[in-house]
């Protein structure tokens, strides 16, 4: 099934939940990876959904949009803008967004510029927590990346693109919300 690329790399949105984008990466651990999932705001840049499992089925990317989802509770449609992973590119994954409501978009191939956004998470996540480390396990790692997305990304990194806020008090600047 061939997905558009709405997104166009138009990264600067008008208002939260306009267009959310969303990838995986991989953790290593001595008891083997550890796949990660986030969906992100285009609009604060904040990490809205995540998942993290022993392995890369469709199921980490959709456990990712169901807690985006549950804990955003978009009142308009949203495109949710992804690589062409096979997760993404599922059956699953194309009617779950069908059902939820969810206008899909994705990459061209082979180009990681369309997902710069996520692309760009993963990097920060991996440079200024993991830095190169093996986890002795998955939970140790995902105890890790937990504490990095919702204790430190989201609450306190500063972004340039956001005028030296973190995502969270962007948001509550410019929404009104905490």
């Amino acid at each position: 099934m061939l997905v558009p690329n709405h997104l166009q790399q138009q990264f600067e949105v008008s208002r939260p939940d306009e267009v959310w984008v969303t990838d995986i990466t991989q953790i290593r651990t001595y008891e083997g990876w550890l796949y990660v999932a986030v969906v992100v705001d285009l609009y604060s840049r904040a990490v809205v959904g995540w998942s993290m499992q022993a392995n890369m089925r469709t199921e980490v990317v959709l456990d990712a949009m169901l807690m985006a989802k549950w804990r955003r509770q978009p009142q308009k449609r949203v495109m949710i803008h992804s690589d062409q992973g096979s997760q993404f590119g599922s059956d699953e994954f194309s009617r779950w967004c069908k059902e939820n409501q969810l206008i899909t978009s994705m990459s061209r191939r082979g180009n990681c510029y369309d997902n710069a956004v996520a692309e760009s998470f993963f990097s920060n996540l991996k440079k200024e927590k993991i830095k190169n480390r093996i986890y002795n396990t998955r939970e140790e790692a995902k105890s890790d990346v937990f504490e990095y997305i919702e204790m430190f990304y989201n609450r306190k990194r500063r972004h340039g693109y956001l005028n030296q806020m973190s995502p969270m008090a962007f948001e509550a600047l410019n929404t009104g919300s905490s």
